[in-house]
């Protein structure tokens, strides 16, 4: 079969090259967050902040329990307000943090 528009000697075939490659982050966690999951990092497909956390909780279930009372830091910034319109880019670095206690 042949799409419309394409030669038979490439039937079956199309140019990938308009697809983009995969865009990761990486998540450090910390204090609880990293207990929480069993590891201190994570790559992840970039997208926004709520995105990242959503596979984050996917691939570690732990971490659902903390990520409320967590605060966040893209690129050593903090961020607040609504996750879904905070942007993580490639190469993009997601700090998570617990509450920390001390003094």
């Amino acid at each position: 079969m042949t799409i419309q528009g394409e030669s038979r000697a490439c039937a079956g075939f199309r140019d990938l090259t308009f697809y983009p490659a995969f865009v990761a982050a990486t998540v450090r966690l910390f204090a609880a967050a990293r207990s929480a999951a069993g590891t201190g990092a994570a790559d992840v497909a970039a997208g926004n902040l709520n995105e990242v956390l959503l596979e984050l909780t996917g691939r570690f279930p732990g971490v659902m329990t903390v990520l409320p009372r967590c605060s966040f830091l893209v690129n050593g910034v903090a961020v607040h307000g609504n996750h879904a319109d905070i942007v993580i880019g490639d190469g993009d670095e997601v700090d998570v943090l617990p509450p920390f206690a001390g003094g």
